[in-house]
């Protein structure tokens, strides 16, 4: 898994997303979506094995394209895992809802918020929610859109990257505790909970050193994600999430959901200044670690004739 393929996907995605039927992602979704409408199962049995053997089919034309794409030279190894990262389009995202909060414009913010990041109602948020939720999914979404894609990759090459970011799409299709999603995706979710464990906490750790870094109080980072790591119903999501509020010294509050540094202020548009400063430098640390080479195999051991 070459790492001057990681870095080119890197440096590629600087230049935005590829048109909609070119991209891998959107191609994803529309599997999903057709297989969604297909649903006939009328028991919580039935719709598990009808959601679970949906969600095989992709994972498994994924992963193989994955194989078949693997075979390439490392330019276009770099090429073709550039659209299964959206750190571009991330920050660019919470920068959008950051100026609208900056223009006082709290209507556009969060119509921002919805379009881009979010996926509940942001009718009625205050300006502080929005803010707070902006931070949260810019946390979230580096873990589970940058630095877990470049993780798969640099652990099993372009079969696992696809593989990733088509389980996180399906999360995020099918991922849902409502009447008509929470047996046929529970697959999906799970799957997502399981690849996305050590791509949380490796932001995280990235999070914690890169805080007191940019002079943000890492000490009250730590503490935010000692006491709020496991607050949030997804296990990954809050380790990210966490040690932002703490390093901003915000209060992060998702109405009747969960509360993260409940100590801190409310947020507002120049802490999404300093979050975005926070993310970079976090997958800059993130991407170092990556570098890293692997530790020689060991020998097997052989025993004594």
């Amino acid at each position: 898994m070459s790492r001057r393929a990681l870095l080119l996907a890197l440096t590629l995605d600087a230049l935005g997303e590829p048109p909609a039927r070119w991209h891998p992602v959107v191609w994803m979704g529309s599997y999903l979506n057709a297989a969604r409408r297909r649903w006939q199962a009328t028991t919580p049995a039935t719709q598990l094995l009808e959601g679970g053997l949906g969600w095989a089919g992709g994972a498994t034309l994924a992963a193989l394209t994955g194989v078949a794409a693997a075979r390439l030279p490392w330019p276009a190894q770099g090429a073709l895992l550039k659209p299964l990262l959206a750190r571009r389009a991330l920050l660019s995202a919470v920068g959008e809802v950051e100026a609208a909060l900056h223009a006082n414009d709290l209507p556009e913010a969060r119509r921002l918020l919805a379009w881009h990041l979010v996926s509940r109602d942001t009718t009625h948020l205050s300006a502080a929610e929005v803010a707070g939720a902006a931070a949260e999914s810019l946390a979230e979404n580096l873990s589970d859109s940058v630095v877990a894609p470049l993780l798969a990759y640099r652990a099993g090459g372009l079969p696992l990257a696809a593989l990733y970011r088509y389980a996180n799409t399906a999360d995020a299709l099918w991922g849902y505790r409502t009447p008509e999603l929470e047996w046929p995706g529970k697959v999906a979710a799970h799957a997502d909970d399981l690849l996305n464990l050590a791509p949380a906490r490796l932001t995280a750790a990235c999070a914690l050193l890169a805080a007191p870094l940019l002079g943000l109080d890492g000490r009250a980072a730590f503490r935010a994600w000692r006491s709020g790591r496991r607050a949030t119903t997804s296990p990954n999501a809050g380790h990210p999430m966490s040690v932002f509020a703490g390093a901003l010294g915000v209060r992060l509050d998702k109405r009747g959901v969960y509360v993260l540094n409940p100590a801190g202020r409310a947020p507002g548009a120049p802490d999404l200044r300093a979050a975005r400063r926070l993310a970079h430098l976090t997958l800059i640390l993130a991407t170092l670690c990556l570098m890293l080479p692997r530790p020689p195999a060991r020998p097997a051991h052989r025993g004594r004739p």
